[in-house]
């Protein structure tokens, strides 16, 4: 009697088990959407800025080629004035959405290595890697040194270019880079290194490139391909100098 009694409990809990089983698989997927619940490689910070920065990326060939698009529909409807044209085309140089090639320099910065960093547990975590300061430095250097035009990893750098750290990334026109950062410079490379050797910023990092092997270097370029700026150009904040700073909103930030 007891073991029809097992049996028949078994036969009326393993249904139950396999419901049971099959709620917890339904569960699980519908929460994954078909991802995987635990991944790997993803999760890592490298990875994720890699991934942001292959997506922004995108979105910037698609801004540029429908870009492209609206200037050749607009060059249908009618030619332009040459003095204009040629007004339009100085001020595209000078702001930076031509590109444009010259000889020029490259700096490239970079953390300290790994091995310095674990040899040197008790030292400030800040002191090892490359900051937005130093970027900037470099930056402002080479316009003090009368670059013609900038790029930071490729990316033309323009008068509302910001350079801010996130992380142990830096972030420029809204795009997470990782170290090493590569830096050029289209003028006089004469100029252009004096430049870089004038600024006190920049002879202050040399001490840390000597003491923990940051990276500082500086290429001399024969020709430097330097792609046009391709992001939007609309002013979003602006403060003028002697009167309290509060930002004042553009109209097309404000979509007035």
């Amino acid at each position: 009697m007891r073991r029809l009694r097992r049996i028949s409990l078994w036969r009326a809990g393993a249904p139950l088990a396999l419901l049971c089983a099959g709620l917890l698989f339904a569960t699980s997927a519908t929460n994954a959407r078909g991802t995987d619940l635990r991944p790997s490689r993803n999760t890592t910070l490298a990875g994720l800025v890699e991934e942001q920065s292959r997506r922004s990326a995108s979105l910037v060939r698609q801004h540029a080629a429908l870009t492209q698009d609206i200037e050749k529909l607009q060059a249908q409807q009618g030619s332009i004035d040459p003095v204009l044209s040629k007004q339009l085309k100085d001020l595209s140089d000078a702001v930076g959405t031509t590109p444009v090639t010259g000889p020029g320099l490259t700096v490239t910065l970079k953390d300290a290595p790994s091995q310095v960093v674990k040899d040197n547990p008790d030292v400030d975590a800040d002191w090892l890697v490359i900051h937005q300061q130093d970027i900037q430095a470099v930056v402002n250097a080479l316009w003090a040194g009368g670059a013609d035009a900038i790029s930071i990893q490729n990316h033309r750098v323009i008068s509302t270019t910001g350079i801010k750290c996130v992380g142990n990334s830096v972030v420029l026109h809204g795009v997470p880079y990782l170290p090493p950062y590569k830096i050029s410079a289209i003028g006089d490379r004469r100029k252009l290194q004096k430049a870089l050797d004038d600024s006190q910023y920049i002879e202050n990092l040399q001490d840390y490139v000597v003491k923990f092997q940051l990276g500082y270097d500086v290429k001399n370029e024969s020709s430097i391909a330097m792609p046009a700026y391709e992001g939007t150009l609309d002013l979003q904040s602006a403060t003028v100098p002697g009167f309290p700073r509060t930002p004042s909103t553009s109209p097309t930030a404000s979509g007035r």
